[in-house]
C-alpha cells in the first residue's frame, strides 16, 4: 500500500513538472512585445516632427482582409514613426526573436520596408525626432532598389577599445519576395551566436554573428593593419614586365598603313538610282494649327524612307566598300620582357591593430524602440503583427495563427483571378521563372556577380521580351563559374548580355530624397521632349 501511493505522488509530481514545462514554452512572459494594429495607432506610436518626414501613416485593413495594420500611404515620401517599450529588451542571454510582417501592396520598385530596433534615449535620439541618425541596435527587413535586392540584418556594435559603432552587414542576405502578398520576416538570435533569418517561416539564411565570413566587416577585427605611416621605397621597381630594351623596330614595318581601304575591285551595282535620297519628306505630312514658328522653330515635315530605294540596289552617292588592309601593322612598340629589377607588389608593413578585441559572444545595446524610418516610391506598404519574443515557438504560434490564414486567401485569390484573365498558365510560368532567378541569385558562390544578375532580373521584370535574354544570361554566367571552380584559372569577368537600357534609381533606400527628385525631374524632362517630337512628326 505504502509502495502504491508512494507511486501515486510521484506520478503525480511528473505530470505536474511536465504541466509546468508544457506551459512555459507558451508563457505570456515570453513575449516581450506584440503590436497587432487592431487599434488605432495615434496616441500610441510617435510619428516623428522632423521636416524630412512628410509620408501620412495610416491606420488601414489590408487589401481583402478585415485585419488592420500600419500602412505607407503616399509614394515618393520618407516615413518616420516609433513606439517606446515598455522594458528594454536584452539581448545579451538566451533566445531573442524579431518579427513582422509586410505586405508590398503595390509591389515594390524602390524603397524600404524594415525596421529599427533602437537603442535606449540615453543614447542621444527622441521619439519625436526620431530619423535615420537614430542609434540602433539592429536593423532587419526588405529593401529594393536598383540593384539592390535584400532583407536586411545589420547590427551595430560598440568597439570597447575606442568606443566607435560600427554596422556590421549580414553578407549574402535573401532576397525580397517579388509578388504582393503578405510575408512574415523573422531573424532569431540564439543564446550560440548564432542568427537565424526566416521567410514565411522558411530558413533562408544562418549566420554566425562572430565569424568573419558571415558578416562585412567582421565583428572581431584584424589582429593586424596595415602600417598607415609606411612608405613605399623610391627605387621599388614593383613592374613585373618592361619593354625589351634591346627590340628594334622591323625595316619593313609601316605605322602609317591604315586599317581598312576601298576596295578596288568593287562595281557599282546595275540600276543604283544616284540621284535618289534615301529618305524623302513625307508628302502626306502637314504644319499642326497650334504649331508656334517662335516657341517650336521653324517646321519641317518628317522624313520617310524613299519608296524608289526599295526597288532598287541603293540610292545616293555610290562609293566603292572598305575591306581590310593586309599591309596594317599599327604602330610599333617593342615586346615585353621580365623585368630583372622587379620586387613584386608593394606592401605597407602590419603592424599590431591598436582597435583589435576579442568577445566570446556579441555586447548588444538593449532594445528600447522599435521604429520604422524608410523611403519610398512606391504606396501602400502595410506593417502588421510585430513581435519580439525569447521563445521560438511563440514566434512560430503568430506566424500560424496571424500570417498563414491571411496568405492562404491571398495566394487562393491571386490563383482565382489568373486564371480569369486567361493568363494564368504564362503569368505563372513567369512568376515562377523570376522566383527563380531571385533564388539563384542568392547562392553564396554567385555573391561577386548577384548585382549584374538582378540587374538582369530588373530588366526583364520592366520589359517581358527580355526574359529570355535574362536566362541565356544567368545560365552563362553559372558556367562560367562553375567550370572556373572545375579547371581553376585566371578571374574572368562576368559574361554580359547587352540589352536596352532601363532607368534605374539609386541603390540604396536611405536618404534617396534627392534621387527621388532627380528621377521624377528626368521623367519629367523626357515626357515634355517626346511631346514636342510627337508634335513635330504629326
Amino acid at each position: 500500500m505504502m509502495m502504491g501511493r508512494f507511486a501515486l505522488l510521484l506520478l503525480a509530481f511528473a505530470s505536474l513538472q511536465l504541466f509546468c514545462v508544457a506551459d512555459d514554452d507558451n508563457n505570456d512572459d515570453d513575449v516581450v512585445f506584440y503590436e497587432s494594429f487592431e487599434e488605432s495607432f495615434e496616441g500610441r506610436w510617435i510619428v516623428s516632427n522632423k521636416d524630412d518626414y512628410k509620408g501620412l501613416w495610416k491606420h488601414s485593413k489590408s487589401k481583402g482582409h478585415e485585419d488592420y495594420g500600419l500602412l505607407v500611404s503616399e509614394k515618393a515620401r520618407n516615413y518616420a514613426i516609433v513606439k517606446v517599450v515598455d522594458e528594454p529588451v536584452s539581448l545579451k542571454d538566451g533566445t531573442t526573436v524579431l518579427q513582422f510582417e509586410t505586405r508590398l501592396q503595390s509591389g515594390l520598385e524602390c524603397g524600404g520596408a524594415y525596421i529599427k530596433f533602437l537603442r535606449p534615449q540615453e543614447a542621444g535620439w527622441k521619439p519625436e525626432e526620431f530619423d535615420n541618425e537614430s542609434p540602433y541596435s539592429i536593423m532587419f527587413g526588405p529593401d529594393k532598389c536598383g540593384t539592390t535586392n535584400k532583407v536586411h540584418f545589420i547590427f551595430k556594435h560598440k568597439n570597447p577599445k575606442n568606443g566607435e559603432y560600427v554596422e556590421h552587414h549580414l553578407k549574402y542576405p535573401p532576397s525580397v519576395p517579388s509578388d504582393k502578398l503578405t510575408h512574415v520576416y523573422t531573424a532569431t538570435l540564439k543564446r550560440d551566436k548564432e542568427v537565424k533569418i526566416m521567410i514565411d517561416g522558411e530558413e533562408k539564411k544562418k549566420a554566425n554573428l562572430l565569424v568573419a565570413e558571415d558578416f562585412d566587416p567582421p565583428l572581431i577585427p584584424a589582429k593586424t593593419i596595415p602600417d598607415p605611416d609606411d612608405r613605399k621605397p623610391e627605387d621599388w621597381d614593383d613592374k613585373e614586365k618592361i619593354p625589351d630594351p634591346n627590340a628594334v623596330k622591323p625595316d619593313d614595318w609601316d605605322e602609317d598603313a591604315p586599317m581598312e581601304i576601298e576596295d578596288e575591285e568593287a562595281v557599282k551595282p546595275e540600276g543604283w538610282l544616284d540621284d535618289e535620297p534615301e529618305e524623302i519628306d513625307d508628302p502626306e505630312a502637314t504644319k499642326p494649327e497650334d504649331w508656334d514658328d517662335e516657341e517650336d522653330g521653324v517646321w519641317e515635315p518628317p522624313k520617310m524612307y524613299n519608296p524608289k530605294c526599295a526597288i532598287a540596289p541603293g540610292c545616293g552617292e555610290w562609293k566603292r566598300p572598305m575591306k581590310s588592309n593586309s599591309a596594317y601593322k599599327g604602330k610599333w612598340s617593342p615586346p615585353l620582357i621580365d623585368n630583372p629589377n622587379y620586387k613584386g607588389v608593394w606592401k605597407a608593413r602590419e603592424i599590431p591593430n591598436p582597435n583589435y578585441f576579442e568577445l566570446d559572444k556579441p555586447d548588444f545595446e538593449p532594445i528600447a524602440a522599435i521604429g520604422i524610418e524608410i523611403w519610398t516610391m512606391q504606396e501602400g506598404i502595410l506593417f502588421d503583427n510585430i513581435v519580439i519574443a525569447k521563445n521560438e515557438k511563440v514566434a512560430k504560434s503568430y506566424r500560424e495563427t496571424k500570417w498563414k490564414p491571411k496568405f492562404e486567401i491571398e495566394k487562393e485569390r491571386q490563383q482565382a483571378e489568373e486564371e480569369a484573365s486567361g493568363l494564368d498558365f504564362l503569368e505563372s510560368i513567369k512568376r515562377k521563372v523570376f522566383n527563380a532567378l531571385y533564388q539563384i541569385a542568392d547562392i553564396p558562390f554567385l555573391s561577386n556577380y548577384k548585382p549584374q544578375i538582378l540587374d538582369h532580373i530588373k530588366k526583364a521584370e520592366k520589359q517581358p521580351n527580355l526574359t529570355m535574354g535574362v536566362l541565356v544570361s544567368t545560365v552563362a554566367i553559372i558556367l562560367t563559374i562553375f567550370l572556373k571552380l572545375i579547371f581553376g584559372g585566371k578571374n574572368q569577368q562576368c559574361p554580359r548580355i547587352e540589352t536596352k537600357p532601363v532607368p534605374v534609381v539609386a541603390e540604396t533606400s536611405d536618404d534617396q530624397g534627392s534621387d527621388g527628385e532627380k528621377v521624377e525631374k528626368a521623367e519629367k524632362n523626357e515626357a515634355a521632349a517626346a511631346a514636342r517630337r510627337r508634335r513635330r512628326e504629326t
